[in-house]
């Protein structure tokens, strides 16, 4: 008689064992209490609605003896009495190289293309690399981006931040950063997207070249605040397995104002005060631990693209002023260069990257500094311009921004299907600048 040991043991490691069992006490909006259980916060738990339908919930406080927990589910059909199973478990991701080219929902789970076989489960809640262990940032990343790589240059394992209010292209700016950037593998985290712009941005912004490399992480405005909270961390793990396989990922959440309005969603529903604009402490002591865990490591690295919604423009909003503080530059973008017709709308003198002067040669910051001059030159004095009340010679530095402006908008405009490599990029600064330098 042949006993297979092999599938005994894969049989067993899928049994679920049930640790504890509680009832459900109490429901109120976004939260459910439950006695009976004793789990941690973060611990996943199952409740039996009155169909018998498994929601799956996680612990997200603890009010005396009773525990607080957040469906990522519909509520409808949970009653008091309802039975509450306690796992001992967080919740994971199954991660693989077969992810590439799959959209998944905000838990991980794949929607579009094949669930991967061979698979690694990975915490999504995990601490960012230690600080002195982490590689230092030297090598450029080349985006393609015209106005990013000449004048924004982002290094390997840089985080930038995408500034902007809506509708003035940060969905194609990430786009085309997806299709042309040097990178190995994109991680793309949707959060609180529009349901309308998913496929659009899948299908059109990203591309079937873009979509080929990139890992798709989408949770709609729809969901549940929980999902939306978990969908950024589920992203930035897929990111972190990847940076651990030695390769060079870029990562870019759309947005992290939305990750913080879940998170405030959330807190204000477990109890928590709330602060700056109706925002709790947990958002902002949470941003940064999301935030760190991007960058390089021993192995590989992260260059992250975090986009933030500013509310009305306004680039003091609280989630925006923290981001700022704590990323390693920024990109702001203008709705007056998108009115316009300036695309991508990248205002270049509200917008630095912390580590373009460590990375770049000294030619290319002196090409950079001089269009930077020369564009705050010209818009100190387009008022005058406009009008015909500057006399030309006047002031040196007026004409010379008059005489170049014009190139200088051509040279920062760039349609969504153009590419441009790192050379080619400076190839026409030096024929812009020629004569000035």
């Amino acid at each position: 008689m042949f006993i297979d040991f092999r599938k005994m043991k894969n049989s067993l490691e899928r049994i679920e064992t049930i640790y504890e069992e509680g009832r459900v006490k109490r429901l109120v909006g976004l939260t459910i209490e439950a006695e009976g259980i004793i789990p941690f916060v973060g611990e996943i738990c199952y409740i039996y609605n009155e169909y018998n339908e498994r929601i799956e919930c996680e612990v997200v406080g603890i009010n005396q003896e009773r525990s607080i927990l957040m469906p990522f589910g519909d509520v409808r059909g949970i009653s008091t009495g309802s039975k509450v199973i306690a796992t001992k478990k967080l919740l994971t991701v199954k991660i693989s190289d077969e992810l590439l080219g799959c959209v998944l929902d905000g838990l991980g789970r794949v929607q579009i293309g094949r669930s991967p076989e061979n698979y690694t489960e990975f915490t999504i809640d995990n601490k960012p690399p230690i600080a002195m262990k982490r590689r230092e940032i030297t090598e450029i990343m080349q985006t393609g981006v015209r106005v990013i790589d000449g004048t924004l240059t982002c290094g390997v394992g840089q985080r930038v931040g995408i500034f902007a209010g809506s509708g003035v292209g940060k969905s194609t700016l990430m786009g085309m950063l997806a299709r042309n950037a040097s990178a190995d593998v994109n991680v793309i985290g949707l959060i609180g997207e529009r349901g309308r712009e998913l496929k659009e941005f899948i299908y059109h912004d990203l591309g079937e070249e873009g979509l080929r490399k990139s890992v798709v992480v989408c949770a709609t405005s729809d969901e549940p605040a929980l999902i939306r909270f978990k969908a950024s961390l589920v992203t930035t793990a897929i990111a972190e397995y990847f940076r651990e396989q030695g390769k060079n990922v870029i990562l870019m959440m759309d947005s992290v104002t939305r990750f913080a309005m879940a998170q405030r969603e959330v807190g204000l529903a477990i109890g928590e005060p709330p602060a700056t604009k109706g925002y709790t402490p947990s958002v902002f002591a949470l941003l940064p631990k999301l935030l760190e865990r991007t960058g390089p490591s021993e192995s590989g690295a992260i260059t992250a693209f975090y986009t933030v919604l500013v509310d009305g423009d306004d680039m003091n909003d609280p989630i925006a002023d923290t981001v700022r503080g704590i990323l390693d530059g920024h990109i702001v973008l203008s709705r007056a260069l998108a009115h316009k017709n300036h695309y991508p709308a990248i205002d270049v003198l509200k917008s630095v990257s912390r580590l373009m002067s460590k990375i770049t040669s000294d030619e290319h910051k002196q090409l950079a500094g001089t269009i930077r001059n020369l564009l705050a030159v010209y818009q100190d004095a387009e008022d005058l311009i406009n009008i015909g009340a500057y006399v030309h010679g006047s002031n040196p530095d007026i004409d010379k921004a008059i005489q170049y402006i014009n190139q200088i908008n051509e040279y920062l405009k760039q349609s969504t299907t153009e590419f441009t490599s790192y050379e080619q990029n400076l190839t026409i600064l030096k024929g812009i600048f020629n004569n000035l330098i």
